[in-house]
């Protein structure tokens, strides 16, 4: 008997809406407030109909039909549907989910029509630069174009090293799991990446966006953002390797709200809980920190590594977004 297909596009973006949707509700909550209204292993039921999502969600699909159009790059081409599909979101109305005030404040200047490198917010790490950063892991590219579509859509808002970079390893960690990596592999084949390109600029995607006071070169720029992964990725092992309390992990690894604590502690609760999809869902919505990025981050891991099977079938007609969702995902299905 042929098995179906394990729709890991699908996955991954549904579980990144799924996990969104959870922590929605728990993100500015203290644990033992999430537990008296949840229970103590956190939300676990979609709530509504539909679901509502974050602005994360909003902000992975305007990557996903940006990449949609132009798949394979140059940055010339990719940067301005990039830029015009984060101006849609800036504008639209349903942008009313306390979106992050870097995002609308690079907007502001990118509306102006500055070079994205000036309207970028140079100092900025913020998640919103990596929670969106899904769809680039689904993309059938080589490396090199992955790296460079990974680096630009974050720094068209956050333009500090470890936004570009955290980036890159969010999406690299969707790439492989995608690819068949099994998820507690995960922070070995990060930390490698991370390792092998620490000194890699890339100039034809990010031009002179290194040109920042205390940077004497390109290299060094991107090593400060490699260098801080590297940093989140040893604590993330230390957690691992230690055994699970059930505690917050934002204790262990970060609270979620600067890029590398994000992907530090998805992976932890995407890892911890890898034969309880749903639960990688609700112990990062189960959190202190930035409960919705963690726990959509969570939901794009553990759907890339188990695809749609991972999830109720019942969430996929209850979620916003479902349609565009399905339709991102049935392109990059393979």
């Amino acid at each position: 008997m042929t098995r179906p297909p394990l729709q890991r596009a699908a996955g991954s973006l549904f579980g990144l809406a799924y996990g969104d949707a959870l922590g929605k509700p728990t993100e500015f909550l203290d644990v033992a407030e999430i537990e008296r209204r949840y229970g103590p292993s956190g939300p676990r039921q979609l709530v509504g109909d539909p679901a509502l999502v974050t602005d994360d969600t909003q902000m992975a699909l305007a990557v996903g039909w940006a990449l949609h159009d132009a798949p394979r790059g140059p940055a010339e081409v990719v940067e301005p549907l990039l830029r015009q599909r984060f101006l849609d979101w800036a504008a639209s109305p349903e942008n009313n989910r306390a979106p992050g005030m870097t995002c609308l404040r690079a907007c502001a200047e990118l509306s102006r029509g500055l070079p994205w490198q000036q309207a970028t917010q140079a100092g900025s790490k913020g998640c919103g630069a990596n929670m969106r950063v899904t769809p680039v892991g689904l993309l059938d590219v080589d490396l090199d174009t992955f790296a460079g579509l990974a680096q630009l859509q974050a720094g068209l808002t956050h333009g500090h090293p470890t936004g570009l970079t955290a980036s890159e390893l969010t999406a690299y960690a969707v790439r492989l799991l995608r690819d068949g990596a099994a998820l507690t592999e995960l922070p070995g084949l990060l930390t490698e990446r991370a390792r092998a390109q620490r000194t890699v600029y890339r100039a034809d995607w990010l031009g002179d966006l290194w040109q920042r006071p205390g940077d004497r070169t390109p290299a060094e720029f991107i090593a400060r953002g490699w260098d801080e992964c590297l940093r989140a990725l040893a604590r993330l092992d230390a957690a691992l390797a230690a055994p699970d309390d059930g505690g917050d992990p934002c204790r262990l690894t970060g609270a979620g709200w600067i890029a590398e604590e994000a992907l530090a502690t998805a992976l932890y609760c995407a890892v911890r809980h890898a034969d309880d999809p749903v639960g990688a869902l609700a112990r990062g919505a189960r959190t202190a920190g930035d409960s919705d990025s963690i726990a959509a981050l969570a939901g794009a891991f553990v759907g890339a590594a188990q695809g749609m099977a991972a999830w109720p079938a019942e969430w996929a007609g209850r979620i916003e977004y479902a349609d565009q969702l399905a339709a991102l995902a049935a392109t990059w299905e393979r």
